[in-house]
């Protein structure tokens, strides 16, 4: 068994290596050229794959974003299926992981609270009082 998990996490690998490639090189539609593929899982019998992507567009453009996707899936099927040999392609099933926004986010919100940590310990200097120790 451990064989067959190695086996469909390269598949899922490549996959994901040759769909980036497709989409930045040969998918004309405008919508998803800030698209970026975060990983591919594919079931066990190879029938299905979920592709996750994420895109520094705003999240009102999500939606069309994810329309084009599933506008270019057949055209980006098709010609996975020229690179990769396998029995059965999977069917792409295309995902948003919000996990890069979520980190901005996150990220902004420290730089945040450290901005204001030095302000209030400038604060207390400019008062006389000492800063808590830590």
């Amino acid at each position: 068994m451990p064989k067959d998990f190695a086996r469909t996490s390269r598949i899922a690998e490549q996959i994901r290596r040759d769909l980036a490639e497709l989409i930045r090189t040969e998918v004309k539609d405008p919508r998803v050229s800030l698209v970026t593929l975060t990983d591919v899982e594919v079931t066990a019998d190879y029938a299905h794959a979920k592709v996750f992507f994420t895109t520094l567009a705003s999240a009102e453009q999500l939606e069309e974003i994810s329309a084009g996707l599933v506008r270019a899936s057949g055209f980006l099927r098709r010609e996975l299926g020229k690179r990769i040999k396998i029995h059965h392609l999977p069917a792409l099933h295309f995902v948003h992981d919000p996990s890069v926004e979520r980190g901005t986010r996150l990220s902004q919100l420290i730089d945040e609270a450290v901005h204001s940590g030095r302000g209030l310990e400038q604060g207390l200097e400019d008062s006389g009082e000492k800063p808590p120790d830590h």
